[in-house]
């Protein structure tokens, strides 16, 4: 009889068919689910993905127990249900899933950006979800990967140490548990507050991608994002972001990692400021810049990143003028408003919340309903 424990990946796209390919590998009981059925289509039929890694340690044909475009078949059996969709992308399979989870199952974010488990946990109250799932949210996603045909997966890289962090924090243990049997690259994230302010997306993303918009137009991408588009000018708008950003932290109580510490501890990089660390960065050099300005860069981690920290910030007294001008010109941009499509604290259901109240909610779960 297999025991082993039986997992769904949310989403086939180049992070979800890497991950089910190689859950399927290593033996785990694996079902796949995509919304739109063309997109799984081959996967289908062949019943499975061919993965293979950059080191050649990954090889071969990675048999998948089901492939579905239905929720409620995708999540029939499921113990870790791991969604793996831009983050724009989450509330809707909150809302779908829904009336399908049952108590005891475990969804994680695969990554939450910025307060993606707090969002997904709004939605199922929104949609009086009863059952008592536990919600978690890594802070990066595990895998560098890419899909060389419809059902085909290459992984670059694995991860060798994520945080994660369980809404409420005190069930964390429980899902790093859980988790350990297929990933125990996975660390306690300490609460999901940390994973989502630790976000360093929200400040190299953005920012640099709006700021080099000329460029980005005329060239149709054709530079070296960080080295090129990394200026001693757009460096200083980094800094005040990131300065913004951990101070947002702070002021929930949270030690932030500086966008130098992360350098140093994800890439062992250093420099006097963010312009030199960024530059004496190897692996930064020959990775070309969007070809696009409508690239998740802007559409995905403005709204889902960007915004959540900002309106953190707003609400708890924390000057964010910086993070509000790249949303601003974004949304100029993009001809949209971000501030109001973002995960803003209202739309979260913690705009009413003391500090006090919020580390309650995310360490322990308790939630005083919203005071009209």
């Amino acid at each position: 009889m297999n025991t082993k424990m039986k997992f769904t990946v949310i989403g086939a796209g180049h992070g979800g068919k890497a991950m089910a390919a190689h859950l399927g590998l290593m033996g785990f009981p694996t079902t796949l689910y995509n919304r739109t059925p063309e997109r799984i289509a081959a996967i289908k039929e062949l019943g499975g993905i061919n993965l293979e890694s950059q080191d050649g340690s990954l090889m071969g044909f990675c048999k998948l127990t089901r492939v579905t475009s239905n929720m409620e078949e995708a999540l029939e059996k499921a113990e870790m249900i791991m969604v793996v969709v831009p983050s724009s992308a989450h509330a809707d399979i909150a809302k779908i899933s829904a009336p399908y989870l049952k108590n005891g199952q475990t969804v994680v974010l695969h990554p939450g950006r910025t307060c993606g488990a707090i969002e997904f946990a709004k939605v199922l109250r929104d949609e009086k979800c009863l059952a008592d799932v536990t919600i978690a949210e890594a802070e990066t996603f595990i895998y560098a990967s890419r899909s060389d045909g419809p059902a085909e997966s290459r992984i670059f890289r694995i991860k060798e140490a994520v945080p994660l962090a369980a809404l409420p924090a005190n069930r964390t243990h429980k899902v790093l548990d859980q988790i350990h049997v297929a990933y125990p690259q996975y660390i306690d994230g300490v609460n999901v507050l940390q994973t989502g302010l630790n976000n360093m997306g929200a400040i190299f993303h953005p920012a640099l991608t709006v700021l080099n918009s000329g460029w980005i137009e005329s060239t149709h991408g054709d530079y070296q994002f960080y080295i090129d588009g990394v200026s001693p000018s757009v460096a200083k708008v980094l800094e005040a972001l990131d300065r913004e950003r951990v101070t947002v932290a702070s002021s929930l109580g949270i030690r932030a990692r500086t966008a130098l510490e992360w350098l140093k501890l994800a890439y062992d990089t250093s420099g006097k400021d963010l312009y030199e660390a960024v530059h004496n960065q190897p692996g930064y050099y020959g990775i070309k810049a969007p070809p696009t300005l409508n690239h998740r860069y802007i559409f995905e981690d403005v709204p889902m990143s960007l915004v959540p920290i900002a309106s953190l910030g707003q609400c708890y007294g924390v000057s964010v003028r910086a993070m509000d001008s790249i949303i601003r010109i974004a949304s100029i941009i993009h001809k949209t408003d971000y501030w109001r499509r973002g995960r803003t604290i209202d739309k979260l259901g913690i705009d009413n919340l003391s500090v006090g109240e919020l580390t309650a909610y995310v360490n322990e779960g308790i939630l005083e309903e919203v005071k009209h």
